[in-house]
């Protein structure tokens, strides 16, 4: 059983579970947590263009399935892939920032 009186911070939190920044564990968290970022944003802009995820998958030159997965945060995604997507399924463009 985890100890949780001492936590304070989000951070913390994260930490007590998940392990120290660096931590195998840790590294899987953070690589779990942007994929679902990124099927979130996938599925929000593919729903206020009004598309389909056949539809999605036509105009970026892929596969339902595989735009279905990626809502589902379930595949990994090639950046050129969604950067396809993005750009030419939905008319967006993409930002990267790296911390």
């Amino acid at each position: 059983m985890k100890d949780y009186s001492k936590v304070k911070t989000f951070d913390e939190l994260i930490e007590l579970e998940h392990g120290k920044i660096g931590s195998e564990s840790r590294n899987k968290y953070e690589e779990n947590a942007q994929m679902f970022i990124i099927s979130e944003m996938l599925k929000e802009a593919r729903k206020e263009a009004n598309l389909t995820q056949e539809q999605l998958a036509e105009k970026a030159g892929t596969k339902k399935s595989y735009i279905s997965k990626l809502e589902n945060g379930k595949g990994n995604i090639q950046l050129s892939t969604l950067i396809r997507i993005f750009e030419q399924g939905l008319n967006k463009r993409i930002g990267l920032t790296f911390l």
